[in-house]
Formats: C-alpha cells, structure tokens, sequence
C-alpha cells in the first residue's frame, strides 16, 4: 500500500477512534459555563486534554499517531500549544520503530535558565512535524511553524487530532508549504443542536 495510505479497515478503525475521542473531549454549555477567548458565552467547545489523560486513551491515540508519523517517515515532532504536551508524549510512548524524538515550542523565549524557546533534544538537521490538538483558524500552528523556523528547524507538516473543516486554517497552513494531516475531520456546522463555535 502506498506510503501514508491507510487500508479501509484502518480508516474505519481511525474513525472510530475519533469519534470515541470527540465524544470524551465534548463540553456543552448546558453542562458547565464555558466562554470564547473574549469571554463570551458558547455552546459548546472541545477539552482534548480530558481523554488524553486517562490511561486507555492516551496509548490508543498514541499509537495511532505514532503508526500514522511512522507511515509518512517523520522521526521528530514538537508539540505547539499546551493541549499537544500529552499528544507528544503519547507519541513518544507507542510501540513500534525506530523512536521518536521530541520537543516543544514555549510561547515566549523562557528569560532564564537556557533561555530556550524551542525546548528538547531535536536535530535541526532533519525536519520536524508539528503536533497540535485541534486546526481551526490556523493561527497558533502558523505561530508555532514561525518559530521553529527562527530557530533553525525545517517543519515538514503538521499532525492534529481534529481539523474544524468549515474554517480555513488547513489552507492558511499549507501556504507555508507544510502538509497537513488530521485523525479526523469534523463538520459540525451540520448539526443542528446548537450553532455556537467552539473556542
């Protein structure tokens, strides 16, 4: 099969595993008070770190990603945004070879210390793919992707587990020239329960 395509079994499989995801990481306002970056009031939002700390979840979805990295050749990934750091580590925990190697992107050039803005062991000599958990407006990948280049470091593409197919930040992404891969895409304006945007 070629590189990086996945057999109908798997797709189905990947799917399911997505949905299960989706399912644990949804939060409704009809559950707790939940806002927009502005702090307005939304429907709904998804909190990826709830399923990604539970045991079961985190080597499921660990081994996912770390077979689908495999697939496309990527040796090292670095984690953008608070909500990668257990995507990273799910990765570097799965089964399989060769290793991972793996690090992550600061928001801001910690002022002391090593004063790094990049942090881990990676090889600016090989590329790099970003991990982040969600694709919406493209904003914080794009931010991320700008400052593993300053740093010196060639990112290749970027892995989520969700993209939010109605925005266009996978569009925004790849005019940078990486590709994008999601574990699932989501198109939630379909459903009509409730219209609010998630965060």
């Amino acid at each position: 099969m070629p590189n990086g395509v996945s057999s109908p079994s798997a797709s189905a499989d990947l799917a399911n595993l997505g949905r299960r995801l989706y399912e644990r990481a949804l939060v409704r306002r009809s559950e707790e008070n939940i806002t927009d970056p502005r702090g307005r009031p939304i429907g709904w939002l998804l909190d990826i770190r709830m399923p990604m700390l539970e045991a079961a979840m985190f080597r499921e979805v660990g081994q996912a990603l770390a077979d689908r990295l495999r697939n496309k050749g990527v040796r090292q990934v670095a984690g953008g945004g608070f909500g990668a750091y257990a995507m990273v580590c799910s990765a570097l925990a799965a089964e399989g070879s060769p290793p991972f190697t793996a690090g992550f992107v600061r928001e801001n050039r910690k002022p002391h210390g090593r004063q790094r803005l990049i942090e881990g062991p990676l090889d600016r000599r090989r590329p790099v793919v970003l991990l982040d958990d969600i694709l919406n407006s493209g904003q914080s990948a794009l931010r991320a992707i700008a400052q593993l280049r300053q740093e010196g470091f060639e990112v290749a593409g970027v892995m989520t587990l969700f993209h939010f197919a109605w925005s266009d930040g996978k569009a925004q992404v790849e005019k940078e020239g990486v590709w994008v891969d999601s574990l699932l895409e989501l198109n939630l304006r379909e459903d009509k329960r409730d219209p609010s945007d998630p965060a």
